[in-house]
């Protein structure tokens, strides 16, 4: 799979843009990019239009000029729709992704068909967790990259998982996260507000993802709303990246959502 790229205003974003059909957008989480999703993009591609971008300071794709916050994330993820032409999506949005899905349905639900958290939830950091966060934006700016990466990718996994060739892809995708994107997600992502507004009010179709053993976002966070039109779905085999750890049961979820959208 080959990326494009496309200057806009603020930066220039690169993105896969795969198959034809209903537009679906894949947002990665924190310190991955588009490349998380190459085990899903093939299959989904058979039948809808993917577009896989990296957000800033990830993969590769430049920061925005001046730091930004999970709204203006959206805002960008807005301006690319835009740039492409594209009215109504289906957003997926991982960890990270779907901090910026529940910003993006708040602010452009006329831009949605319907969204997803994968692995993600609409509750805010916790105390512990902003410390964390401001503990780690201290070690990118002593250490560089690497460090974090390497303390946080073992974790994303089940134990059960720790295949090396996933825990290493992992990493070599972080590896390529800016330090400056690293620093500002972090705080973008430690400033975010409760979300679960967005998950009450909405009468779009939800689907909320979560992994059997994530050791980052537990099932109880990610299904913190229960709705008629909120399907929720665990993924067994899998912490917090099914993509890698258990694709098979993620792609055919996805699918099964999609599908039951266009009843």
């Amino acid at each position: 799979m080959e990326a494009k790229r496309l200057r806009m205003q603020n930066s220039t974003v690169s993105y896969l843009d795969n198959g034809n059909g209903k537009p679906i957008i894949l947002l990665h989480g924190f310190c991955g990019s588009s490349g998380y999703w190459e085990k899903v993009i093939p299959e989904l591609s058979k039948n809808y239009r993917v577009i896989a971008p990296d957000l800033p300071g990830h993969g590769g794709s430049s920061m925005l000029n001046d730091g930004y916050g999970i709204d203006d994330l959206a805002d960008m993820i807005r301006d690319l729709l835009d740039e492409l032409n594209l009215q109504q999506v289906t957003m997926f949005g991982h960890s990270l992704g779907g901090y910026i899905t529940l910003a993006f349905a708040e602010k452009y639900s006329d831009r949605l068909n319907g969204f997803s958290l994968i692995h993600s939830t609409a509750f805010p950091d916790s105390d512990e967790a902003k410390l964390g966060r401001a503990a780690n934006i201290e070690k990118v700016k002593k250490d560089g990259i690497h460090p974090l990466i390497d303390g946080l990718v073992p974790k994303l996994f089940s134990p059960d998982n720790l295949d090396e060739i996933y825990v290493e892809a992992a990493k070599t995708i972080g590896y390529a996260t800016s330090p400056q994107g690293a620093m500002s997600t972090l705080l973008a992502m430690k400033d975010r507000p409760n979300r679960n507004n967005v998950l009450e009010g909405t009468e779009l179709p939800v689907l909320l993802i979560a992994g059997e053993s994530d050791q980052i976002i537990p099932s109880e966070k990610t299904f913190s709303v229960t709705k008629a039109n909120v399907k929720q779905s665990l993924i067994k085999a899998s912490g917090h990246m099914s993509m890698y750890e258990n694709p098979t049961d993620l792609i055919n979820e996805i699918k099964r959502f999609l599908s039951e959208m266009e009843k």
